[in-house]
């Protein structure tokens, strides 16, 4: 085995995924932003969940917004659903894992709010639950997917937007889901404090 030759072949995996998420994802990925944008204006809050890696995901995006991405500006109203171990554990264990978001949507999401729901295969049943409760709530849904969708991809209403990484290996569409946070964190700094010259 040659772990030299099995290692370009990921970057070389990696570049090809990237290359045709660009061409298929640019578009929704901007109408994210804008839609992101528009809640923030409106004070609102973007809401993420995901599980594992994907909650991961959830942290990193929130972190970048109340904090920084790469240009000073005020911290921008985001959580991470991901978190609080004390309220995970406690509705694991009074209602079902697949309630664990939401129920937090359900308590925390308002109108004007905007829920970021991450799964790489788009069957994550405690995702689809949170989304219902977002729709409940008259909240807009971003959902990061691969695969086909899933299950997540046909429940989304006209309203929400649907970026769906066309690959079925999971570690590529993760790598896919990552690249778009941050052009969405990019996006979202663009739309509020205008292009870097």
């Amino acid at each position: 085995m040659d772990l030299v030759a099995r290692v370009s072949q990921h970057f070389a995996d990696s570049v090809q995924t990237k290359r045709k998420s660009a061409e298929l994802l640019a578009a929704p990925i901007a109408q994210a932003a804008e839609l992101m944008v528009k809640c923030l204006l409106a004070n609102g809050k973007i809401l993420a969940c995901g599980n594992g890696g994907s909650a991961a995901d959830s942290q990193h995006f929130s972190g970048e917004l109340l904090g920084r991405f790469e240009r000073e500006r005020p911290g921008l109203a985001a959580i991470a659903l991901t978190t609080d171990s004390s309220t995970l554990t406690a509705i694991t264990n009074d209602y079902d894992y697949e309630q664990v978001f939401a129920r937090q949507v359900q308590a925390l999401g308002q109108a004007s709010d905007v829920l970021l729901a991450i799964s790489t295969s788009g069957y994550s049943k405690n995702v689809i639950a949170a989304i219902h409760a977002a729709h409940d709530r008259d909240m807009q849904v971003v959902a990061l997917t691969g695969k086909s969708g899933g299950k997540i991809g046909a429940l989304l209403a006209k309203e929400d937007v649907h970026i769906c990484v066309p690959s079925d290996k999971t570690s590529r569409i993760q790598e896919v889901h990552s690249l778009t946070l941050h052009c969405l964190c990019d996006g979202i700094d663009t739309l509020l404090l205008g292009a870097e010259s």
